[in-house]
């Protein structure tokens, strides 16, 4: 179920951050996110686990044991603690009623498994614990997964220290593939001990009184310091009193407890209840063998005596078998049976208290029964009631999971989408602006004191135009502003438009810097570099282009609703468009405004003298030569 791989996911975005869990995604081929109640292939887990470890460099079985340690506080932070404390008042007891939670989660939400969780055909894993006399354990772990075993150590070690103040250390003692369950299991002996080092550090605290570190007594202790039964008795001591004659006939037992059967160590049957003999008629007939007509689906062991001696605290589940039912009932689903096997010593017999496997009221139906088929003080009546309901909100649940899983994919693509609009818009306008105008803002006109402005044209463009196709022309000028476009984020100046062949930009505007000049400069060596990689469609060889410069205060704002451009007002768009138009082909034409900002900024500059500006009248102007700091790959951007 997604609900493991959630954990996983938030394991490994809780310690190593989400740049390594998509890393880890992307290598294993898996999704970002899982719906908790969805069933997926137990290879995704695998292969998750199989890069983690790859990707962290730390060995499986680390992994897994840490795996198991989160998944411990996962599970009680989604829900599942108070359930799991109360499984056990010691560890022992906690681990010998971990397969009855299995069973009851089973039920419940249809195979959605606490420790390890599967799919409905696929069993959890299962647990057997043995007291030895030195106070150790030995744990039995059964599972149809081979290498998750040091999960376990991970997840049981967490809970004997969370839920019982112990610290415990399990080694694997014996690891064999069992035989003797049905279809083979791995079966893991782990050896469980308490470490006397931390017991040890316990009892220092203790000792130091409680001005220092108060131990707290727990709720159960102070209970039986104060009650007590008959004469001062305590309760814990309590023991049971039996009367000397069982009080109930053998027709109310079997009519009270209609879901039973008492059988020997040859399996014959020596007595049933009534509702279980109506759904197999076969058990009317004293002695004959269960397990013709029952087989074992849970535990996964051989229908003998001496295994379910073996399994006896286990929950076990009979399934009726379809060829010993009648002819009539064989197209009915088979009937399952969970309950308790209690060894009678006196009798050797066995009695197996169960009760119906019936999760829905759909599934009663299906077994042609009904609810006054079950005992009245069999809670099984309301379990069934009960996750009816459940599993409709379960239902709702998974259908908002996915609807919350669908949103979050739109999401991230109308981010996407966001983001791919809001860079079409600054490429038109600036940052600032184009947020002003989409929070539907008015953009005042701003002045800017000293900026830097540059045009350039194509040489002999018109002629061009004339003989050449337009496809031609547009793919040249493509060609050619593609690198211009380029150099401008290089050397950090702001595009202003391009009308034709004309390529206009600016430094300092519209966020004001004082390196505007030398900015501008930068980029116009190295327009005229990238030019010579633009062929004349006519002659075959590279275009050349004029390029002005010029240096003083301007006008900026937005102007128009449709397309609005923003554009730059003042003399100084003239005189720099002058510059251009007044140029020399392949050269940086100069203003004397723009000269003084780079006579001390490391360019070599030369002068081109008086000449006869159009409008302006006679204007002494310079050449732009080459930067004498940087290199052509500076220049340019190349690495």
């Amino acid at each position: 179920y997604g609900f493991i791989n959630t954990c996983l996911k938030s394991l490994v975005v809780e310690k190593y951050g989400e740049e390594t869990w998509e890393k880890l995604r992307l290598q294993a081929g898996v999704q970002d996110s899982f719906l908790t109640f969805e069933v997926y292939k137990d290879e995704i887990t695998m292969q998750l686990v199989n890069k983690a470890c790859k990707i962290l460099g730390v060995p499986a079985d680390m992994v897994l044991r840490e795996f198991g340690e989160y998944f411990f506080e996962f599970c009680k932070r989604s829900g599942y603690d108070h359930m799991l404390r109360t499984l056990g008042g010691n560890l022992y007891e906690f681990i010998e009623n971990l397969d009855a939670l299995h069973s009851y989660l089973s039920l419940s939400y249809q195979a959605i498994l606490f420790l390890f969780v599967f799919p409905q055909e696929m069993n959890a894993p299962s647990f057997r614990v043995e007291k030895n006399e030195d106070g150790s354990m030995h744990l039995h772990y059964y599972s149809d997964r081979r290498g998750l075993c040091h999960i376990v150590p991970g997840i049981i070690g967490a809970a004997a220290l969370d839920f019982f103040n112990i610290e415990i250390s399990m080694e694997i003692v014996n690891q064999t593939e069992e035989e003797e369950r049905t279809g083979k299991k791995e079966h893991i002996v782990f050896l469980v001990t308490q470490n006397p080092d931390f017991e040890k550090a316990k009892n220092t605290i203790r000792d130091r009184g409680s001005s220092v570190c108060p131990v707290k007594k727990s709720h159960w202790k102070t209970i039986r310091g104060i009650i007590t039964l008959g004469k001062g008795k305590l309760l814990r001591g309590f023991d049971p009193v039996y009367p000397k004659n069982l009080w109930i006939d053998t027709k109310t037992f079997c009519n009270g407890l209609p879901f039973h059967m008492v059988f020997d160590k040859e399996l014959r049957v020596k007595q049933a209840g009534v509702s279980i003999q109506k759904i197999v008629p076969g058990l009317q007939t004293m002695g004959i063998c269960l397990d013709h007509y029952f087989s074992i689906v849970h535990p996964e062991v051989p229908f003998t005596i001496s295994s379910i001696q073996k399994f006896i605290n286990s929950q076990f589940v009979f399934q009726t078998r379809r060829e010993m039912m009648p002819e009539s009932w064989k197209h009915r689903p088979m009937l399952e049976l969970r309950g308790q096997m209690i060894w009678m010593e006196s009798l050797q017999c066995m009695l197996y208290l169960c009760s119906p496997l019936l999760r829905t009221l759909h599934e009663l139906e299906e077994r042609q029964m009904h609810i006054a088929d079950i005992a009245p003080h069999d809670v099984t009546r309301d379990l069934i009631l009960l996750n009816q309901q459940r599993l409709a909100e379960m239902e709702l649940s998974n259908q908002l999971e996915r609807k919350k899983e669908e949103l979050r994919i739109l999401s991230k693509h109308l981010e996407e989408e966001k983001k791919k609009t809001e860079a079409l818009l600054y490429a038109m306008l600036p940052q600032h602006v184009a947020n002003q105008l989409k929070e539907g803002k008015r953009v005042e006109a701003g002045e800017f004191k000293e900026c830097t402005i540059l045009f350039s044209d194509v040489v002999t463009f018109t002629n061009i135009c004339a003989e050449c196709e337009p496809i031609q022309i547009v793919l040249m000028l493509n060609s050619m502003y593609l690198r211009f476009d380029r150099l401008t984020t290089v050397h950090d100046v702001y595009k202003v438009e391009t009308i034709g062949d004309a390529y206009m930009v600016v430094g300092g505007v519209p966020v004001p810097v004082p390196t505007h000049a030398e900015r501008v400069a930068n980029f116009a060596l190295g327009m005229i570099i990238a030019a010579k990689g633009v062929q004349n469609p006519v002659s075959g060889n590279p275009i050349q282009i004029r390029v002005g410069i010029h240096t003083g205060p301007v006008l900026a704002g937005v102007v128009g609703e449709k397309m609005p451009r923003y554009c730059l007002f003042g003399d100084t768009v003239n005189i720099a468009s002058r510059m251009e138009s007044h140029g020399v082909p392949s050269k940086i034409h100069l203003s004397s405004s723009a000269y003084q900002c780079l006579k001390y900024k490391n360019f070599e500059m030369t002068e081109r003298g008086e000449i006869e500006v159009k409008g302006k009248g006679k204007m002494h102007t310079y050449f732009l030569v080459r930067n004498k700091t940087a290199t052509e790959n500076e220049i340019m951007g190349r690495p």
